[in-house]
């Protein structure tokens, strides 16, 4: 996980339209940047659908959500448009954000070791400094997590 005070490492990936962002392009704004492992499973869908939900209240407190898993942007649109998702979805199908903001790490599942992207949310200022960072979130709770955080 990336050192909290540390510069967020600079990012161009494609969202769930095909249209490329930057992590530069956000400066002047908070970003809420959580990475995820799959579009369309439980924990993820319900990460998703909360940030959604409190998106309004989010982007009122000055804040962007950007959600980035190795899914291509075809599954994104879908993810997307099943839920009705209000906000970014990023693809990085070869991992370099992913692996720069270290959440590529070896995961145990029943027993079976797998290398995957481990459920991470950070929190970057207007100036592109992490100012918070949650490893092994809770799916659930996380979006309102990010709310208090703003507050």
């Amino acid at each position: 996980m990336l050192e909290i005070g540390t510069k967020a490492p600079e990012f161009s990936l494609p969202d769930q339209n095909g249209v490329v962002h930057t992590l530069s392009e956000y400066a002047g704004r908070k970003v809420i940047l959580y990475f995820y492992p799959k579009d369309s499973t439980p924990g993820c869908t319900k990460q998703a659908c909360g940030f959604s939900e409190l998106y309004p209240q989010l982007k009122e407190k000055g804040a962007v959500v950007l959600g980035v898993s190795k899914d291509s942007v075809a599954s994104h649109k879908k993810f997307q448009q099943k839920y009705n998702l209000g906000f970014t979805l990023l693809s990085d199908p070869e991992l370099t954000t992913i692996r720069a903001y270290d959440v590529w790490k070896e995961k145990k599942n029943y027993g079976k070791v797998s290398m995957g992207v481990v459920r991470t949310t950070y929190l970057i200022d207007e100036e592109g400094i992490i100012i918070k960072a949650f490893e092994k979130v809770n799916a659930a709770e996380n979006p309102s997590q990010m709310l208090e955080e703003l507050a």
